[in-house]
């Protein structure tokens, strides 16, 4: 990759951490708990419970995301920066754009 190509990358990894940081507050904040004194019916604290469960889970797929991606900032001007972890081959430039915090290939991702 040309210093341009990673200039770019370098841009687009910090605007998806700011991105990635507003998303974990506001999980952050679905994942409060729940009030036990709250009024609502025994379906609605079930279903209030659930969504937790499920926000929890965004909000750590988010937080794992964040931390790739600071690696990936700190790591970008590295001389083996692009090529995938285990087959060691060049991950495509088009990628990379998308999920600047991939270490994989598309092969060795599945």
């Amino acid at each position: 990759m040309n210093r341009k190509e990673l200039q770019n990358i370098y841009k687009i990894i910090e605007d998806e951490i700011d991105k990635t940081k507003t998303t974990i507050l506001n999980y952050k904040e679905l994942t409060k708990p729940i009030a036990p004194e709250n009024a609502i019916g025994r379906i609605s604290r079930m279903d209030a419970i659930n969504n937790k469960t499920v926000n929890e889970a965004a909000l750590r797929e988010a937080e794992q995301k964040l931390t790739n991606l600071k690696v990936a900032l700190s790591n970008i001007y590295d001389p083996d920066f692009g090529l995938c972890f285990k087959c060691n081959s060049q991950i495509p430039i088009g990628r990379i754009l998308l999920m600047p915090h991939t270490r994989y290939c598309v092969h060795c991702a599945r």
